[in-house]
């Protein structure tokens, strides 16, 4: 049995929540439409009900202790089973369309060109495609699923392998004609494009013991446009191999160094059960990555 008299008020744990979850008290209060005096003064209220340090005060920054983190994630995770319970009681929570995020390259090579077949089988399932290189929060008002490039490494989310791809560094013939093969050193040299929100072109460079030249730059872009840039001959880039492949054996594009320490493209979702909705969406994006590329294991 619960004693409720010994609780902290429901409006002290809430700041602390929001705190931890925005990082700030201006934040926080524009979160729950209060003034960041306000939240400071509900989590001051907290620890002297609790008798502990929950934030750390730094001159311009705050921290939450170990304990302050302990019990926000706590809070967070009751306020996010209460939130999916009162969805569902409202029927909201089924009737919300479905929420995908994943890169601008994997939405333009991969999901666009099929969308149209899944809706026409599924014409009753709303969409929301959120083409951003930023993981989005998943669970009960966020993104349902996330398709991401990397190691499979995401603390606390469910990670599948839908294609193994390692990162292909590329450039087209018009640059760097065939019978040329510049080793990275030479490579630092080229102008150099790379995704936008990535460090694809850095990372691989230091990773051979080269750095890029700041008097040839780097030019940033969404994915969908990288295979185009790349084609123009006007600089070489960083991308996952699997969307280049075909300008690979068409002569499009050279491939000039691998680096396979990303594994590829991942289905990302919450540990806990997926909406009907979600989950019938993630099988079909199972099926369409098997067609398209094999067995991932």
């Amino acid at each position: 049995m619960i004693d409720w008299l010994s609780l902290p008020s429901l409006t002290a744990l809430r700041a602390l929540a929001a705190l931890a979850e925005t990082g700030s008290t201006v934040a926080a209060g524009n979160r729950l439409n209060v003034s960041h005096a306000a939240v400071s003064q509900q989590v001051k209220a907290l620890e002297e009900h609790l008798g502990l340090a929950l934030v750390r005060r730094g001159a311009r920054s705050l921290e939450l202790t170990e304990e302050g983190r302990l019990l926000a994630d706590r809070v967070l995770d009751g306020m996010a089973g209460i939130e999916e319970t009162v969805q569902q009681l409202r029927g909201e929570e089924q009737a919300r369309p479905v929420l995908v995020t994943c890169t601008p390259t994997l939405a333009s090579y991969f999901l666009m060109p099929r969308l149209a077949e899944y809706q026409q089988a599924h014409p009753e399932v709303s969409l929301m495609i959120d083409p951003t290189p930023q993981l989005r929060d998943l669970g009960p008002g966020g993104a349902d699923i996330a398709l991401r490039y990397g190691d499979g490494n995401w603390p606390g989310l469910t990670t599948e392998l839908l294609v193994r791809s390692p990162v292909a560094v590329l450039a087209s013939p018009e640059l760097i004609p065939h019978g040329i093969d510049p080793g990275p050193a030479e490579l630092a040299d080229y102008p150099w494009f790379q995704e936008l929100g990535t460090n694809e072109a850095s990372d691989f460079l230091q990773w051979q013991g080269a750095r890029l030249n700041p008097t040839r730059g780097v030019t940033s872009l969404p994915g969908n446009l990288m295979v185009e840039a790349l084609r123009s001959g006007r600089g070489v880039g960083a991308m996952a191999k699997a969307f280049a492949e075909e300008d690979i054996r068409a002569g499009r594009l050279r491939l000039l160094h691998e680096d396979a320490r990303k594994k590829g493209y991942f289905l990302l979702t919450r540990p806990d059960r997926l909406r009907p909705a979600a989950r019938d969406f993630a099988r079909w994006l199972r099926r369409q990555a098997r067609d398209a590329w094999g067995d991932a294991t």
